[in-house]
């Protein structure tokens, strides 16, 4: 049998395919993938506290915006401490322009303000904070049973306040030196309010001129015929505006004198200067001339003074 060039043979064939499909035989192998390890948990580091107006009263103070949510806020720390809790209140007093009177001598600060050797002082600043009304403030600190007196009781029963503290509202008008202790001498002054009426928006004046002619004519038997003739003129001026009742404080002197004792040199106390001024009282004195056996002698109350504060120049009430 007779093949063609070109023909394969079968045998030939089937051989190829046999290689082929064993050159493309191949294995597929799964691997798993390890398992993802979740990044550790770090935890986020708590916040300290924030600092005790003790150890940093002006942080304290510029947490709240306002004397009085200061004042609540010590509070709160004084039902945890009643020593933190007056520190808060010292910052909120001496921090920030503190007027909250009621609030200092209410039921929550009363123990404190009998105990505390610096209540006075604070009591004090308060007062000039609020505009230096010393007689109005020692009504209210009465009330309270809070034993600071006017320097006028203190004159008329020396023997009952020596030792006692009082409150008062003076001029520096003098500032001398006496041994070791320098000696200022103290003009009490008090606030009265004055009357005065204000305008109010726009005024009118008016000026008015009428003049009125007259001419009379007749005869008589002495003069004859005549005439008699004249004029007569009226002006009026006047304003008119509305005006409205207004109030001033008025610092005005009661009288009284004293002399204060520091217990050194201080330079901020400037003289022809109105302070608010918490002093011990230390009795009377003769002035000089006096006699010691004239119950009528001119007498002058001593002070020791333990702080003083510039008032403020709005009063509140």
């Amino acid at each position: 049998m007779r093949h063609h060039p070109w023909t394969v043979p079968t045998w030939a064939l089937l051989g190829s395919l046999a290689v082929g499909c064993g050159a493309s035989h191949s294995h597929v192998t799964w691997t798993e993938s390890p398992p993802r390890e979740d990044a550790p948990v770090v935890e986020k580091a708590r916040e300290a506290p924030p600092p005790s107006a003790s150890a940093d009263p002006k942080g304290f103070v510029a947490r709240y915006p306002n004397p009085a949510l200061c004042e609540a806020a010590a509070r709160r720390v004084q039902a945890e401490s009643r020593d933190e809790g007056w520190a808060a209140l010292k910052a909120c007093i001496e921090l920030t322009p503190f007027t909250q009177i009621r609030a200092l001598l209410g039921g929550a600060w009363a123990e404190d303000l009998k105990v505390r050797p610096e209540a006075a002082n604070l009591i004090a600043r308060v007062v000039a904070q609020r505009g230096g009304s010393v007689p109005g403030e020692l009504q209210y600190l009465q009330e309270r049973k809070i034993p600071i007196f006017s320097l006028a009781s203190a004159v008329e029963r020396p023997d009952t306040y020596k030792g006692r503290y009082v409150l008062l509202r003076a001029r520096v008008a003098d500032q001398r030196s006496e041994g070791e202790r320098p000696t200022v001498w103290l003009v009490e002054h008090t606030l009265a309010s004055v009357e005065s009426d204000a305008p109010v928006g726009y005024g009118e004046t008016f000026d008015t001129t009428t003049t009125t002619n007259g001419d009379l004519g007749g005869q008589t038997q002495l003069t004859g015929p005549g005439r008699l003739g004249g004029s007569l003129a009226t002006r009026e001026r006047g304003t008119v505006s509305t005006t409205r009742k207004h109030f001033d404080n008025v610092s005005d002197e009661t009288g009284r004198e004293a002399l204060g004792r520091l217990s050194g040199a201080d330079p901020f106390l400037e003289a022809r200067r109105e302070y608010v001024f918490l002093a011990r009282f230390d009795g009377v004195r003769l002035t000089s001339g006096g006699n010691d056996d004239d119950a009528e002698a001119p007498r002058i109350p001593v002070l020791t003074i333990v702080s003083y504060h510039a008032p403020q120049a709005l009063v509140v009430y």
